[in-house]
């Protein structure tokens, strides 16, 4: 029985997570899945309330499950998912930018970012005297042969071909290091090695868009997927994974957007397709693809809310879903 963590967050999390629920049982319903959920708490409040943004509790039960479903961490993101990612060594973020038929989306725009998760400048490591601030950026052999094996990996699972390091190796010692590295797996792995400047393919994912998988390191795709956001109609529909070899947290790429928090009119399809990925990294593709296609029926019918052109509220757009799924139109 997968047993499924579920942390809401703030802001819009809330209203995301409980429009959200119905969806998760009536997929888990239809392909017999036994998914038992336990919703815990993390965030802005919960350390207002608490003193501490995550909880031991919550800790441990993200430790135990099988998978996590997270919504939006606010100004305490830094104690809440990087903890997470680094104690539990989930070292692939996993961003895959797809358009679906919403206004300003890019068609056919299908990019993924498969960013190293637990190095670089996000390491938490550094210190300030007050005049000068210093960040340590940390690359590793280890972290870059892992991460650039995993998107050679996952190019071959999705049947991508055009497959790119993204570095900054005239620059930078640690990027010169994971270009080597990845020149080595790829060729293990049986792929062209082709790498690009991350300038570069900055402009190139807002040109002519060369590669189907960007293998990066963590700042860069940080960045990068924030600009690929802009290609398929905004954050509200661009999903995650942080993945480990023996566990995983999912959430979408957006924010608490605090000022439409309570206003009922935040998009839940970046947590849905969060799940739908959750979902296919237990081993139930069927179940994922069915909830994808929902999304992209849903889509079509203009069941939205309002940042992708839509009229409808947070729970009526979750409630289509969940209707789709039932009907399998």
């Amino acid at each position: 029985m997968p047993r499924i963590v579920l942390i809401p967050g703030d802001g819009v999390g809330p209203e995301i997570m409980e429009s959200v629920i119905p969806v998760l049982e009536a997929v888990a319903d239809k392909h017999g899945i036994p998914l038992q959920m336990e919703i815990h708490e993390a965030g802005d409040e919960v350390k207002r309330r608490r003193g501490v943004a995550l909880p031991e509790e919550t800790f441990q039960a993200v430790r135990r499950a099988d998978a996590t479903l997270m919504v939006a961490v606010g100004e305490t993101a830094r104690e809440v998912i990087l903890p997470i990612r680094q104690e539990l060594d989930l070292y692939v973020n996993l961003r895959p930018a797809k358009s679906y038929p919403v206004p300003n989306a890019v068609r056919g725009f299908d990019v993924t970012i498969v960013r190293e998760n637990t190095e670089g400048l996000y390491v938490r490591s550094g210190w300030t005297n007050g005049d000068t601030a210093v960040d340590l950026r940390i690359i590793t052999k280890r972290g870059s042969e892992r991460i650039c094996r995993y998107g050679y990996r996952y190019a071959r699972e999705m049947a991508k071909d055009r497959v790119y390091a993204v570095h900054k190796a005239n620059v930078l010692l640690g990027c010169m290091l994971f270009r080597d590295v990845c020149s080595s797996v790829a060729g293990e792995e049986g792929f062209e090695f082709r790498d690009m400047y991350v300038d570069a393919a900055a402009m190139r994912l807002a040109m002519d868009r060369p590669f189907d998988v960007i293998i990066t390191t963590n700042m860069f795709g940080d960045i990068l997927a924030d600009l690929a956001a802009a290609y398929i109609g905004g954050l509200g529909m661009y999903p995650s994974g942080n993945i480990g070899d023996d566990n995983a947290v999912f959430e979408p790429v957006h924010g608490t957007a605090p000022d439409i928090a309570g206003k009922g009119v935040a998009n839940p399809m970046a947590t849905i397709l969060s799940a739908a990925m959750l979902f296919r990294w237990l081993g139930y593709r069927e179940a994922a693809d069915d909830l994808e296609r929902a999304v992209w029926r849903a889509c079509e019918l203009g069941y939205t809310t309002p940042d992708v052109g839509g009229r409808m509220r947070t729970w009526e757009v979750s409630a289509r879903v969940r209707d789709l799924l039932n009907s399998g139109e």
